[in-house]
């Protein structure tokens, strides 16, 4: 969470360090290392997420602007004003400087090479802009590897769960990889969650593609908005079926929803949002069928309210973990 102190440090000084860490974030991957500093700068006040923002935004709108514009661009002005906006305007302009100056810009018809790595940690929910205009949603406990070329958008999951908004280039596929398979789309609106033994994917508009691991370029299955599947550990993917994507992505809004939900599934759900998991005593148990709504940020309300829905108590063990147990 974002220490939302006042910031002490001068404003100025803030843009800086924002162009020097966007700068360093466009140019190459950062290290495990650098992503740590960056990570904790970004997160030591929310000053400086949000100039870091405004650069983010400038550098998606030049991928609207033609070569000779960006130069224009880079230019500083003949008049100083210590208004905020030119100030923001100067630091703007000499990122785009120094992106021109490493190559990082191409012109209006082809596309910068972009990378990056987002996460969240545990309870934390985050949205990322990306270049081109599409935008990623974080899950709670969440990590992206972002790779854009000139053909090729490409994303990796590593692990967690994301909701991906789509901008539309049928020119540069947005294609999600998970270790099991992968999801292919030109333009929509899904969500993808990794779990150890597989992967979900959800429609919320559009069409995505979805490929198991080793599969041929013509064996997948398309899914429209409104339809869901998921994919095995050994790569399988699953027929389509009818889903509620509002129900899957509830979380964005801060919600768990159960709709007839195992509790089995339940269990593993709200383990996500929590320090130490749950689990259940018995497959017995985990056959029990739970439908409610409860807020993600406090799931003891979940586990208080348990054993006056479902004939189960919550059972703590010494390490902390707590178990589901049949009454």
């Amino acid at each position: 969470m974002m220490d939302t102190r006042d910031c002490t440090c001068d404003a100025n000084t803030v843009r800086e360090e924002a162009a020097a860490w966007f700068v360093r974030v466009q140019e190459a991957p950062l290290s495990a290392v650098q992503q740590a500093e960056f990570d904790a700068w970004r997160n030591r006040h929310p000053l400086h997420q949000e100039e870091f923002d405004l650069l983010q935004g400038l550098w998606s709108a030049t991928d609207l602007l033609p070569r000779a514009r960006l130069q224009a661009l880079c230019e500083v002005p003949p008049e100083r004003s210590r208004r905020r906006p030119l100030l923001r305007y100067a630091v703007a302009a000499g990122v785009l400087a120094v992106a021109v100056g490493l190559g990082l810009f191409s012109g209006l018809n082809h596309p910068a090479p972009y990378s990056a790595t987002f996460a969240t940690v545990l309870g934390e929910r985050r949205q990322v802009a990306l270049p081109d205009g599409s935008v990623i949603d974080l899950n709670s406990r969440s990590r992206v590897r972002v790779s854009y070329e000139r053909d090729r958008r490409s994303v990796e999951l590593e692990q967690g769960e994301a909701l991906f908004s789509v901008e539309h280039d049928s020119s540069r596929p947005f294609v999600v990889q998970t270790g099991v398979g992968k999801v292919t789309v030109t333009g929509t609106r899904f969500d993808v969650r990794r779990d150890p033994t597989q992967t979900r994917v959800v429609v919320e508009a559009g069409t995505v593609r979805v490929q198991g691991r080793n599969a041929r370029d013509d064996e997948f299955v398309s899914l429209t908005a409104g339809l869901g599947t998921r994919v095995d550990a050994q790569g399988n993917v699953a027929a389509a079926q009818a889903v509620d994507p509002g129900e899957l992505t509830a979380w964005r809004s801060g919600k768990l929803v159960f709709n007839n939900a195992s509790l089995a599934d339940v269990v593993a759900e709200v383990s996500r949002y929590r320090d130490r998991p749950l689990t259940v005593a018995n497959p017995a148990v985990g056959n029990l069928r739970l439908s409610s709504v409860f807020k993600l940020n406090d799931t003891d309300a979940l586990l208080n309210a348990l054993p006056n829905i479902l004939p189960v108590a919550v059972r703590s063990r010494a390490d902390g973990s707590q178990e589901i147990i049949s009454k």
